[in-house]
């Protein structure tokens, strides 16, 4: 019987090791959450994602639809 209750009183000891420690990482992971969300409210610039539009396909497209414009108006070349 005390061998039956010293085992149940370290089952119950591990059982409130583990709350514990799922409790620790909880608030741990909770902290590193509130830290990256207030880093980024504080520099909203990191956060941010800027593309640039590159400009030569823009370019060849407006050249490639002003030729076709062109041949089709019969202005093209050796018309």
């Amino acid at each position: 019987m005390i061998a039956q209750g010293i085992e149940k009183g370290i089952d119950q000891y591990k059982k409130q090791q583990k709350a514990k420690a799922r409790e620790k990482d909880k608030q741990r992971k909770k902290g590193q959450h509130q830290t990256a969300t207030e880093s980024a409210e504080q520099n909203p610039a990191k956060s941010e994602i800027h593309y640039r539009t590159p400009w030569l396909p823009w370019a060849l497209l407006l050249i490639t639809w002003t030729g076709i414009g062109l041949y089709i108006l019969g202005l093209g070349l050796g018309g």
